[in-house]
């Protein structure tokens, strides 16, 4: 990216320095946690089921406008609630890095699959895991307790992302958001 220095920056014509700095907060108590942002894989199987709450830009789950997300310029950045026993299933990015943090959760197993290898790790609280664009990428809560992470996409709109060829998802319609 390139340098930018004070005199570089410019208010958004309209606005004030303290509207435009207010617009860049997204407070907790104005957030929803979106169930149906990848309710089209929980109804083809519960195992699915996932919530997204979205704090910069939409992230790549598909939903195509929230007007109550501070605006991606680098990156989005949301958390995702993911059920004991449910999963995120193996899907691909092809345009940018998948950043999760785990904020609660102690069994949360991570698989990687690249041109036939595949990395499997077991995350708990305050780890991470960086997954480079162009590698699979799934994840399942085999904990009892519900899992909460932080999901950092270095895409201001990332990519819908692509399941394998072989999995079932792959095969399902998804919704226009």
């Amino acid at each position: 990216m390139a340098e930018i220095m004070p005199e570089d920056v410019t208010i958004p014509e309209g606005k004030t320095f303290e509207q435009w700095l207010e617009s860049r907060i997204a407070r907790y108590d104005t957030r929803k946690l979106d169930w149906n942002a990848l309710k089209f894989q929980a109804d083809y199987d519960p195992k699915y089921r996932r919530a997204q709450m979205r704090y910069i830009g939409t992230g790549a789950t598909g939903v195509a406008h929230d007007d109550n997300v501070v605006p991606a310029e680098h990156f989005t950045f949301s958390t995702m609630v993911l059920p004991a026993g449910c999963e995120g299933p193996l899907h691909l990015h092809t345009d940018a890095e998948e950043v999760f943090f785990v904020l609660r959760g102690r069994k949360l197993r991570f698989m990687i699959e690249h041109q036939g290898q595949r990395f499997e790790a077991v995350l708990g609280e305050r780890d991470l895991i960086s997954v480079p664009p162009g590698m699979y990428r799934g994840l399942v809560n085999e904990g009892i307790e519900e899992a909460l992470m932080l999901v950092i996409i270095g895409s201001t709109k990332p990519e819908t992302p692509t399941y394998p060829e072989d999995h079932p998802l792959s095969k399902v319609k998804r919704p226009k958001n």
